[in-house]
């Protein structure tokens, strides 16, 4: 259209009421666009929300814990060992090898009643053995302990069992039990330190959380310690010394294309090339933190990149102009700047490396492991595969122990995304 047609046009009227039908309806698609924003906001924040009151209903309970008041007579003769011997030299060898197992079944049949079984926990002998070789003088004496109960007698307590189970699934006799003892002030319920200090058991009362929450700390700390260099060098080479070729726009595309990867199928390059052509040990964390590693190295290059990218030219020309060498530009001028972007993509990257189960299912660390990894070769498992197994279990203490190990994991999670929110707002730099 020329400027005479233009210039010929009749001016618009906008009070018409054809315009002002129009402007109407525009004013009304603006309200109906925000007050669908609004909606999926709330939507959103009301799934949020049944999530974490599902999670915490469940989970609360599975910090705490469930203990039964025993008389131990600690007797010699029940734990078949000689008293001269317990205070000599090789006192603590002796009792450590005593029979606490018996010593726990007199404790029972004389505290709770001969017919008392699925009161106490197996384990409880570890307790009766812990307070013994703290305090030897205990020997041939009477003491008052608190040992952990059984699940189903913890569930009772809690007031779970009745709530969620069918009538005539409980044992009766172990209602009237748990009735008769917490009319007799021997069961109390406290923090359940073990849930937060021991590893993996087959008995849902004795299960702890700290083996396989170390076991992600062991496997991220490979995973960072790999990734995090080797991803931050690739991203200043191929941003800042990478010629335009055919070969880097192969590798850029490649790397974008890793980014998409499904997880598992990282799993199964680690399966091949960690554990079948090298040799290394099954279900460890430093298996574990490669293989993550090969899954989080795209996501910090690409981040990088987007990063050093953001950093004006007019730095590195000014570092140029004084002197400054390509290299010292790089790490002295763009590389703090680029800093903030790095770190968070690099979190961010870390964060659903905590999340993963697939790979790490491949490599073999779904394995039952009931003590505390020590170092990076032990045999270990993480969190989201310790959920995983408690959640496939049959019995029914693993169901509050299960939510209560979502909860350590968000907690991770949380504590994760907020180092990056506060490492991006400390070093972030506004041009």
């Amino acid at each position: 259209m020329n400027s005479a047609a233009i210039g010929s046009r009749a001016p618009t009227e906008w009070s018409s009421s054809a315009m002002q039908a129009r402007i109407r309806s525009r004013y009304r698609s603006e309200r109906l666009f925000r007050l669908a924003g609004l909606g999926a906001l709330l939507l959103a924040a009301a799934f949020l929300a049944f999530l974490l009151v599902s999670i915490g209903s469940k989970g609360l309970t599975g910090f705490q814990r469930t203990d039964v008041k025993l008389t131990v007579a600690f007797s010699p003769a029940i734990l078949g060992i000689d008293p001269a011997a317990a205070r000599g030299p090789n006192a603590q060898v002796v009792l450590q090898q005593a029979n606490y197992q018996g010593l726990l079944d007199a404790a029972v049949a004389a505290s709770v009643g001969p017919d008392a079984d699925g009161v106490v926990s197996e384990g409880a002998w570890l307790r009766l053995r812990e307070a013994l070789m703290e305090n030897p003088s205990l020997l041939g004496m009477q003491a008052d302990l608190w040992v952990p109960a059984t699940s189903d007698i913890d569930l009772l307590a809690k007031g779970i069992l009745n709530k969620e189970s069918p009538t005539g699934a409980v044992n009766p006799q172990l209602i009237r039990e748990h009735k008769r003892l917490d009319a007799a002030g021997k069961i109390r319920t406290g923090l359940n330190t073990t849930f937060l200090s021991m590893a993996d058991s087959t008995d849902p009362e004795l299960a702890g959380i700290w083996g396989a929450a170390k076991g992600s700390l062991l496997t991220l700390l490979v995973t960072l310690l790999i990734s995090f260099p080797v991803g931050v060098l690739a991203a200043i080479y191929l941003e800042e010394y990478a010629p335009k070729n055919r070969f880097t726009d192969i590798i850029e595309v490649s790397i974008n294309n890793l980014a998409a990867v499904p997880s598992i199928i990282f799993g199964l390059l680690g399966l091949a090339v960690f554990l079948q052509f090298f040799g290394m040990p099954r279900s460890a964390p430093l298996v574990g933190g490669l293989t993550l590693a090969l899954m989080t190295l795209p996501v910090i290059v690409i981040s990088g990149r987007v990063a050093i990218k953001a950093v004006p030219p007019s730095i590195r020309d000014a570092a140029l102009g004084v002197g400054a060498s390509p290299v010292q530009v790089v790490f002295h001028h763009v590389l703090p700047l680029a800093l903030p972007g790095i770190l968070t993509g690099t979190i961010i990257g870390m964060a659903r490396a905590l999340g993963e189960t697939a790979p790490l299912l491949m490599i073999g660390m779904r394995a039952f492991v009931a003590d505390v990894p020590s170092g990076l070769s032990n045999p270990a498992t993480v969190l989201p595969v310790q959920i995983f197994l408690w959640s496939d279990d049959v019995q029914r203490g693993f169901v509050e122990k299960t939510s209560a190990a979502i909860i350590v994991l968000l907690v991770f999670l949380m504590l994760m995304n907020g180092l990056a929110i506060y490492l991006r707002n400390k070093f972030e730099r506004r041009w």
